[in-house]
């Protein structure tokens, strides 16, 4: 008898509406932390994709940014997401557009055996795991939905972006 692999279902009627409510929840947070230049959604979210399989959040930073502030935001939606079955991941970029890795799932950075950052523990909260993922220029530079710190809308959204993530930052 062969074994098919099927993927977790969401746990909620709605996951997109719970993913971008933390979304939002996130980009409120990480907004005040020191050294975020902007927010931005990227990834199935920001399509019309019915059940996509995480939140996608693209924050700029300054080069010397602590990432402590941001990792806690990122872990609580996360943690969100998780609990949905779903999950999320927060890219970082610099000034420049150039990818850097993405915040790392741990709390504290100890030396893992899952661990495929190319440099783990050299900067706090880092996982710059660029062997496996990149994102583009492109991408990193124009973003299909920039958050914060002003709305900035490269696509037609769906309704419920544009409803449960776009109106609520839009009225503050």
């Amino acid at each position: 008898m062969s074994r098919k692999f099927f993927a977790p279902r969401p746990s909620v009627a709605n996951p997109r509406a719970v993913l971008l409510g933390e979304v939002l929840a996130f980009a409120r947070s990480a907004s005040a932390c020191p050294g975020v230049l902007r927010i931005a959604l990227v990834g199935s979210l920001a399509t019309c994709k019915p059940v996509p399989k995480d939140a996608d959040v693209l924050v700029t930073l300054e080069d010397a940014a602590e990432l402590g502030p941001v990792a806690r935001a990122g872990r609580r939606l996360k943690g969100k997401a998780g609990s949905i079955n779903l999950g999320a991941d927060i890219f970082l970029c610099r000034p420049d557009g150039r990818y850097i890795g993405r915040i790392c799932g741990f709390r504290e950075c100890h030396l893992r055996v899952a661990c495929h950052a190319r440099t783990c523990g050299g900067r706090d909260h880092l996982c710059d795991d660029l062997d496996i993922l990149t994102l583009p220029p492109d991408l990193t530079l124009a973003p299909p939905l920039v958050l914060w710190p002003r709305l900035e809308r490269r696509t037609v959204l769906p309704d419920d972006v544009e409803r449960l993530l776009v109106a609520p930052l839009a009225t503050g």
